[in-house]
Parts: structure tokens; C-alpha cells; sequence
């Protein structure tokens, strides 16, 4: 994983896995956003039914859902879903932010968050699919190893994991409590 400059601006929000409660604060995240977030996330138009019905359905199967969430808000939004269909433990993720954070580090905290989920539910690769020219998510992709390629018209990005450490009890351990070991 590439190293990054601290933002000295991050937003004050927190980032956190969402709960079924919070199914609504996704919905509304995913209703405002903008023309050019909605394409960028679903990879062309969806209109607010389509929103609304995609929001239930990520609860309803078990979408693991992070989310940026400040003031009661989500704000922004990242997602995995399984992909049981492949041979390997894959996780197809997903990213939205609303257009006032971009580039403010949140999508970075998202996958940062994202990525620990994915090891601890024990996946080995993640998948991101984007159009050619979501010039954003290929760099956030690239920043953490995504080998980028061109796929029926998109870009798919495959990030390998590393596998999870574990203490000598089975338990899995975190990055941030190798620290302290």
C-alpha cells in the first residue's frame, strides 16, 4: 500500500460500519447524490427508484456498509458484497461520496476501513469495477495496490490481500493492534 499525506482538513465525521437503523441515513446519502456521483458509483444513470430499491437490497443480502457519517448523516458510503461466484474469497467493493468531501481524505478512510472488514471476514482478493473514465476511483484504487485492467468496456481493479495475522489462539488481529504487540 502506497504511503499518503496526512489531510490536514479531514472531515469531522465518523467512520463506522452501518447498522440496520441506518438503512434509511444510506438511502437519503444515496438519493443526494449528484448526476456525475450517481454515474461514477453505478457506472451510468440510475434514477431515485432505482437508488431507494438498491439501498433495501444491500441490507437485505448482507452488504457489509461503511459509512461517513456526521451530523446523523451518511455522507459517504462503501460497500462489499460478496462474490460467491468466484473460485477465491471475493469481495466486490463500491465507493460514494457526496460531491462537498471529495477529495478530502474520506473515500481513503472508507477503503482504509473497507479493507480491515474484508480481511477479518477472511477475503483474499477485492474487485472494483468502474467506467473508463472514473479518473477518481482508479487513482484511490491504485493507491491501494489495485492491478487495474479493461474488462467488456470497464475498469476492474483486483487488489490481493494480504492474509489476516493471528495471535497462536485463532483470533485475528488488527493492524492497529499489531502496534501494541
Amino acid at each position: 500500500m502506497q504511503t499518503m499525506p496526512p489531510f490536514t482538513t479531514f472531515p469531522p465525521g465518523t467512520i463506522r460500519q452501518l447498522r440496520p437503523s441506518d438503512l434509511p441515513r444510506f438511502r437519503e446519502h444515496l438519493l443526494r447524490l449528484d448526476p456525475e456521483s450517481r454515474r461514477d458509483r453505478f457506472n451510468g444513470v440510475a434514477d431515485d427508484n432505482y437508488m431507494a430499491s438498491y439501498a433495501e437490497r444491500c441490507f437485505a443480502q448482507g452488504t457489509t456498509v461503511i459509512g461517513y457519517v456526521e451530523g446523523g448523516k451518511v455522507l459517504g458510503a462503501a460497500e462489499l458484497h460478496e462474490r460467491p461466484d468466484l473460485p477465491e474469497p471475493t469481495g466486490e467493493i463500491a465507493f460514494s461520496v457526496e460531491r462537498e468531501l471529495q477529495r478530502m481524505g474520506v473515500g481513503r478512510g472508507l477503503f482504509e476501513r473497507l479493507i480491515g472488514n474484508a480481511r477479518g471476514l477472511g477475503y483474499t482478493k477485492l474487485r472494483v469495477t468502474t467506467h473508463p473514465c472514473n479518473e477518481t476511483m482508479k487513482a484511490l484504487a491504485r493507491r491501494f495496490d489495485a492491478a487495474l485492467s479493461f474488462e467488456d468496456g470497464e475498469t476492474v481493479g483486483v487488489i490481493d490481500l494480504d492474509p489476516p495475522v493471528h495471535d497462536g489462539r485463532g483470533f485475528f488481529v488488527s493492524p492497529a493492534e499489531r502496534m501494541f504487540t
